[in-house]
């Protein structure tokens, strides 16, 4: 009980801060993410982020794939980019997805 007690001043304590704060610290705080956003070296973090993601999960589907096989119900393998071949769906699917 004490924690929930905690977590509702907390909350309470930080809505009066921010409202006190007004619309000029917000937009303060707007414009440095932005600042923050179109600085070169954090874009290619980003980006350095992004391709490891599509690299681990490319491996990932692979791992999966062999060990599942022909399991994947056609449904399934119909909306999956990879799955697609195997199974022989169509260009289009039903998540608007066939250009990814």
């Amino acid at each position: 009980m004490r924690y929930k007690v905690t977590f509702v001043v907390g909350l309470a304590l930080g809505y009066v801060l921010g409202t006190r704060a007004g619309r000029e610290r917000y937009e303060q705080l707007r414009k440095s993410a932005r600042q923050i956003a179109q600085n070169p070296a954090v874009r290619n973090a980003a980006e350095t982020a992004g391709q490891t993601g599509r690299e681990f999960a490319g491996k990932a589907f692979t791992a999966v794939s062999q060990k599942v096989g022909d399991a994947v119900p056609e449904s399934i393998a119909g909306r999956v980019r990879g799955l697609r071949d195997r199974v022989g769906g169509g260009a289009d699917d039903d998540w608007g997805t066939s250009n990814t």
